[in-house]
């Protein structure tokens, strides 16, 4: 009789409970559980292109190859000038005035940096007449300047087939729209190409010595502090001005993109006197 009950309590006990499994186990599984979500996912989705690669081997078109070479074939032409004198030239009324681009307030003597162009393979370096400065006896002399226009030409001594002279254009004829470009070296840096057109003509501009510049080109390639004195060509590389300042409000020294260059007629027609004279005819008489 005493077994019964004792048969009867062993039975009412619950089973045990099945052996833990470890748990690295349980994380392996879920990892692998994981991957193969992983693997349908990829499998389901679609194919997406790939992007387009750009063409390593350059991606100029005709307009700018044709503006590279234009670069190329007219920057050894242009020099760099440092140690420069530079000065505002005079204003005009109205609280605006035009600036020679190398210009400070008031006027100083300081020193910077200008652009000029080789002119003939004998060394002559056509340049503003403001940036001609005294500094050059170790590299070079001042010929000649003429005030009235803002020209000077200085000499180096450089073996001619080391000088490659720019070439000459003409400004008669051009007209509004037409592309032009400016080589110089502002603030500096050398070389800097700045792209444009001719915006007006027949401007008229203050000189250093307050005699008016007239027929002057005006254009919207920027003309900085160190561009001044170098060339403003046209699409054939063709020189058709000399860059000599920018119009400025009162005070700000922010250009306006109205920018001016002497036309290179009346810089042939100076030019040869300030080789020859050291001066122009106007100021000889």
């Amino acid at each position: 009789m005493a077994v019964q009950p004792l048969l009867r309590l062993l039975q009412l006990r619950p089973p045990p409970p099945p052996p833990h499994s470890p748990p690295f186990a349980t994380t392996r599984r879920a990892s692998a559980a994981a991957a193969a979500a992983a693997l349908l996912l990829l499998a389901a989705s679609p194919r997406l292109p790939r992007p387009a690669r750009a063409d390593p081997g350059g991606g100029e078109d005709i307009d700018e190859a044709r503006v590279v070479r234009l670069f190329q074939e007219a920057s050894p032409s242009v020099v760099f000038i440092k140690d420069l004198v530079v000065g505002r030239t005079p204003g005009r009324g109205g609280g605006q005035a035009v600036e020679a681009v190398d210009g400070e307030e008031g006027g100083a003597t300081v020193e910077g940096t200008g652009s000029g162009f080789v002119w003939d393979t004998a060394g002559h370096i056509v340049l503003l007449e403001d940036s001609s400065g005294n500094s050059y006896s170790k590299e070079g002399s001042l010929v000649g300047c003429d005030p009235s226009y803002d020209l000077a030409v200085l000499k180096v001594d450089v073996d001619g087939d080391k000088l490659r002279p720019a070439l000459i254009g003409t400004s008669k004829g051009l007209r509004v729209g037409q592309s032009c470009f400016a080589i110089g070296n502002p603030y500096g840096y050398e070389h800097t190409l700045t792209t444009g057109v001719v915006s007006g003509l027949g401007r008229e501009i203050p000189s250093p010595n307050g005699r008016p510049i007239r027929g002057a080109i005006q254009t919207d390639a920027a003309i900085n502090s160190g561009n001044s004195g170098g060339p403003l060509i046209d699409s054939y590389g063709h020189v058709i001005g000399v860059n000599t300042a920018t119009f400025t409000r009162k005070g700000t020294g922010i250009s306006s993109g109205v920018n001016f260059a002497i036309p290179i007629d009346t810089v042939v027609q100076s030019v040869p006197n300030l080789i020859v004279y050291g001066t122009s005819v106007s100021n000889r008489f």
